[in-house]
């Protein structure tokens, strides 16, 4: 947490305001910072209403306000003044913001997206604390070119959740229990969580997650925002630490729908790094934003799983089952076909217990099959694709046995009480992703989950997407490697129980616990998604409607004022 602290000493300093005159700009012309939109940021930077380094020094302060008790960020970037610094300067230069949307805006990613600069790649362990990667991630890559500000890393589930088969959704020994803004001890849900949290309540204008199974969804859904799970393989996982080759994909969490496809646009495309992404099937990546429209759900055939919904996986899913059913009348009022009661045979047998996020078994007939998948592939992908590539590895990790050693005999690691079962079973089972094993278990789970389940509906009913509350959906797209869109639905009302988590001492769910619906496709329809969760959320616009109980306090208005009483002379914001 040491970058923190330093900023923090920085920040006071540069705050310090000086007995000068000025006349800052009217303060209602700011975007308040928990809702602002991309849109809103890039007004007041196209306007010279502020500057890229003030929204840095604007998000630094709420994250300072706040991670204490929510640690949802793991470290900031050292360097984003000066970066911020060197956008104001382009865009003084007559940078394009049309052809560079992204331009002077910060962004979190997820600590196991690695950068090539001063901030640490852990995925959340002090076995990888100091380790140094050749280059960017081809993602951290994409968004420097973009011309974004990678504000810091934010906290997640240890290792993506893959270390033990009941997670501490939420912890890291590195970045300690992220917790949500919405109740007390809300469990943030992972392993994405600090992203969502971040991306929630505004300590960034957005944030990059991943997901290998429910990763991006359940936080997105618990948090009060979109979360955006792609196709396997139209996002590059180069140098991003792994979990599972054949469900691992970066995402987004945005506050709404429109930012969610600016970030995606910027992040999608083929990489010769990752073979994954010679599956996208288009020359040029689809206009995502311009699929945003007012009409997107328009003559689109959406299917309902009642069984599936029966199967009652997770409080969440079901403290208001009144507004998943008003939503239904918003797809239809918007012209879509709605085609209830399918009945999807992966739901028999779906698990009473969610809690262990990515690593959850899928049911007792396909539940062996997905474990061993993402079990090989965690002790193949972990060695091969990230840690052989380090250009300093301190503590010589070269293999998951050699992590589960580490993390077992390091104080730091929490261990016993936080366990490495996953991994004792992955090192036990000793099979990798080239064993003929490994493959059977492919077929096994992509005919239970394909023909079965999620793709069999899609081309028996000939529906555009299938539509369920969204923790419904992590299962089968997850398994196959297709995209789902979250989009915020409601609120736990007032009557809720209280129910606490498998693990730790957090609470799962309780009133004012957001919950969210989400749109799952086939491979590689994120522009329908788009279309569709886009016409949905302005439809409805609940997001603003839920409240969180943390809120940051610091705005830009006030960023601005210390700034202009320090220097008159500084034309952004100051009316000069």
């Amino acid at each position: 947490m040491r970058p923190l602290k330093t900023l923090a000493t920085a920040l006071q300093v540069a705050s310090f305001p000086l007995l000068s005159l000025c006349r800052p700009t009217a303060h209602d012309a700011f975007p308040p910072l928990l809702d602002a939109t991309l849109a809103d940021l890039r007004a007041g930077l196209d306007s010279n209403l502020f500057t890229s380094a003030d929204l840095v020094e604007a998000y630094i302060a709420r994250i300072l306000e706040v991670n204490l008790a929510l640690r949802a960020v793991t470290e900031i970037n050292p360097d984003a003044f000066s970066i911020a610094l060197e956008r104001d300067a382009e865009r003084r230069a007559g940078i394009d913001p049309i052809k560079q949307p992204l331009h002077g805006i910060p962004i979190l990613l997820k600590n196991n997206i690695a950068t090539d600069d001063e901030m640490n790649n852990t995925a959340g362990s002090f076995a990888l604390l100091g380790a140094k990667v050749p280059e960017d991630s081809t993602i951290a890559s994409k968004l420097r070119k973009a011309g974004a500000v990678i504000l810091g890393k934010a906290n997640l589930s240890q290792w993506a959740a893959s270390r033990e088969l009941i997670n501490h959704e939420g912890w890291s020994a590195h970045g300690g229990q992220a917790v949500g803004a919405y109740f007390p001890r809300q469990n943030p849900r992972g392993s994405s969580s600090g992203s969502a949290v971040s991306a929630s309540i505004g300590l960034a204008w957005a944030a990059v997650g991943t997901d290998t199974g429910g990763s991006i969804l359940l936080p997105g859904h618990a948090n009060n925002v979109v979360g955006f799970r792609p196709t396997v393989g139209l996002t590059s996982r180069y140098l991003v630490i792994p979990f599972s080759e054949r469900q691992d994909t970066v995402g987004t969490l945005t506050r709404t729908v429109k930012d969610a496809a600016y970030l995606m646009q910027a992040m999608a495309g083929p990489d010769k790094r990752d073979n994954y992404t010679a599956a996208i099937p288009f020359d040029e990546i689809p206009d995502y934003v311009a699929a945003c429209t007012d009409s997107g759900l328009k003559g689109k055939r959406l299917g309902v799983s009642r069984n599936m919904m029966a199967t009652n996986i997770d409080p969440t899913a079901d403290s208001d089952p009144e507004a998943f059913e008003k939503a239904l009348d918003v797809l239809r009022s918007a012209g879509a076909e709605i085609i209830d009661n399918i009945e999807l045979l992966c739901a028999v047998g779906y698990p009473d217990d969610t809690s262990s996020d990515d690593s959850s078994s899928p049911s007792p007939s396909a539940s062996s099959s997905g474990f061993s998948i993402v079990g090989a592939d965690f002790l193949s992908n972990l060695p091969e694709k990230y840690l052989s590539f380090l250009k300093q590895n301190p503590n010589n990790i070269t293999s998951v046995r050699d992590l589960r050693d580490f993390t077992r005999q390091s104080p730091l690691e929490a261990f016993p009480r936080v366990d490495t079962m996953a991994w004792d079973s992955y090192l036990h089972t000793g099979i990798n992703n080239t064993d003929p094993t490994y493959w059977s278990n492919v077929t096994a789970i992509e005919y239970f989950l394909g023909p079965m389940c999620l793709t069999g509906a899609l081309e028996k009913y000939e529906l555009d997407a299938m539509v369920l509350p969204t923790p419904y959906t992590v299962l089968p797209a997850s398994g196959l490697g297709l995209p789902v869109v979250t989009v915020p639905l409601g609120r736990s009302p007032d009557s809720t129980p209280i129910t606490p988590s498998d693990r730790g001492n957090l609470t799962l769910s309780s009133p004012n616990g957001p919950f969210g619906i989400a749109f799952s496709g086939p491979a590689f329809s994120e522009e329908t998604l788009f279309a569709m969760a886009y016409d949905f959320e302005q439809r409805t616009n609940v997001r603003t409607s839920i409240k969180p109980y943390i809120v940051p306090q610091t705005e830009l208005k006030q960023i601005v004022h210390k700034r202009c009483l320090r220097d008159p002379k500084s034309a952004a914001g100051c009316g000069i």
